[in-house]
C-alpha cells in the first residue's frame, strides 16, 4: 500500500538530503573535481579512442594516443602563451617603474583634491594589502589544486576510458531491465550534451580571443595577442571574467600610453565584444548546446562557485544539463526538467485550470 506523507515531512527530508549532498561535494572536492574534469575529457576523447581501435590499434595504446594528442594540444597552447609571457616579462621592470611614477602622481592628485596626506594614503594601501592576503592565499591554493588536477587528470581519464564497458554494464545492472531504454537515452544525451557544450565553449573562446586581439591591435595596445587570449580564458568565468578581461589591457594602456583616450577605446571595444558574446555567441553556440534557462544558469554557477570555486563555476553548467536530461526521463521529476529548460509557457497552470473549469461549466 502506497503511503502518502505530508508535504512538510517530504520537504524536510529533501532539504536534509540536499544539505548532506552539498556537504559531501564540498568535503570531497579534492577527489571529485579532477574526477569530474576527467569524465568530461574521457567523453570527449572516447570517439577518437574508438576510431583508433577500429584501425586495429590495441585498446591500451589507443587510449594512450588519444590522451597524448589532447595534452599535446594543451601543451602547444601553453607554450605559445609562455613565449608571449616571456616577452611581457622582459618589459616588466620598465612597466613597474612607470606604474610607480603613475601611482605617485595619483597620490598627489588625491592629496590636492581630497586633502588626504601621503601617510594616510599609504596606511589605507597597507590595510588593503593586508585584506588581500587571505585572497592571495586562496589563489595559491587554487593554483596548487590546479596542479593536482593536471597530474591526476590523465590517470583518471585513462582509467575511465579503459573501464568504460565495465562502468556502463554496472549502470545497466543497477537499474531494472524495464528502465534500460530510459537509461540508454540518458547516457546518449549526456554524452552528446557534454561534447556539444565543450566544443561550444572552445569555439566561443577562439572567437572572443580573435575579437579581443584584433581590437587591441587596431587600438595599438602592447601585447595585444597575449591580452586577447587571456581575456578569452577569463571570459569562461561567468560574471567576474568579463570584468577581469577588460582590467588587464586598461592597466597596460595606462602604463604604456599617455592620457586616457586609449583606455576609453579599450572599454568601448570590450563592451561591444561582450555584447556580441552575450547576445550572439553564448545563446547560439554555448547555451544552445545545453538547454538551460538564464535564471537556473546564474543560480547554479553561483552555487558551484561557492562549493568548488572556479572549477565549480565551469562544471556547473554541464552538470545541471545532465540533471535536466535525467529529470526529463523520470515522470515524477519532469516538472524540475521543465523548470530548468528554456521553453517559456505563455500561460501558467492556474489560467489553464480556470479555462478548463469554465469550459466544463458551459458544456455540462
Amino acid at each position: 500500500m502506497n503511503r502518502k506523507y505530508p508535504f512538510y515531512l517530504k520537504s524536510t527530508v529533501i532539504l536534509f538530503g540536499l544539505i548532506l549532498l552539498v556537504y559531501i561535494l564540498f568535503y570531497l572536492r579534492e577527489v571529485l573535481v579532477p574526477l569530474s574534469f576527467a569524465m568530461m575529457l574521457a567523453i570527449l576523447l572516447n570517439p577518437l579512442a574508438n576510431k583508433l581501435q577500429r584501425w586495429h590499434i590495441p585498446k591500451t595504446w589507443a587510449i594512450l594516443l588519444s590522451i597524448t594528442a589532447a595534452f599535446l594540444l594543451i601543451a602547444s597552447i601553453g607554450y605559445f602563451l609562455s613565449i608571449e609571457i616571456a616577452g611581457f616579462s622582459d618589459q616588466l621592470p620598465a612597466l613597474k617603474k612607470k606604474f610607480a611614477e603613475l601611482s605617485i602622481e595619483f597620490q598627489h592628485s588625491v592629496k590636492q583634491q581630497f586633502g588626504i596626506n601621503m601617510q594616510r594614503q599609504n596606511q589605507y594601501l597597507n590595510e588593503a594589502e593586508d585584506g588581500l592576503k587571505p585572497l592571495l592565499g586562496e589563489t595559491v591554493g587554487t593554483v596548487m589544486g590546479t596542479l593536482g588536477i593536471v597530474f591526476l587528470l590523465p590517470v583518471y581519464t585513462f582509467l575511465l576510458l579503459y573501464y568504460k564497458t565495465l562502468i556502463i554494464n554496472f549502470l545497466y545492472e543497477v537499474f531494472a531491465e524495464e528502465n534500460s531504454t530510459n537509461l540508454s537515452e540518458v547516457l546518449n544525451q549526456t554524452r552528446g550534451a557534454i561534447q556539444r557544450y565543450t566544443f561550444g565553449i572552445l569555439l566561443e573562446a577562439i572567437i572572443v580571443a580573435s575579437l579581443n586581439a584584433a581590437a587591441l591591435l587596431i587600438i595599438g595596445v602592447d601585447y595585444a595577442i597575449l591580452l586577447g587570449i587571456l581575456g578569452a580564458i577569463l571570459n569562461v568565468l561567468p560574471f567576474i571574467g568579463g570584468i577581469l578581461a577588460v582590467i588587464l589591457p586598461v592597466i597596460i594602456a595606462t602604463v604604456t600610453h599617455q592620457g586616457f583616450q586609449t583606455q576609453l577605446f579599450i572599454m568601448a571595444s570590450y563592451i561591444i565584444i561582450q555584447f556580441i558574446d552575450n547576445h550572439v555567441l553564448v545563446p547560439y553556440i554555448v547555451s544552445s548546446r545545453v538547454k538551460i534557462n538564464a535564471l537556473a544558469s546564474i543560480i547554479i554557477v553561483l552555487l558551484g562557485g561557492m562549493v568548488w570555486g572556479v572549477s565549480g563555476m565551469f562544471l556547473s553548467i554541464p552538470f545541471i544539463g545532465i540533471l535536466k536530461i535525467i529529470f526529463d526521463q523520470i515522470p515524477d521529476l519532469k516538472p524540475w526538467g521543465r523548470f530548468l529548460g528554456t521553453e517559456v509557457p505563455t500561460r501558467h497552470k492556474g489560467q489553464l485550470w480556470s479555462l478548463r473549469k469554465k469550459y466544463r461549466s458551459n458544456h455540462y
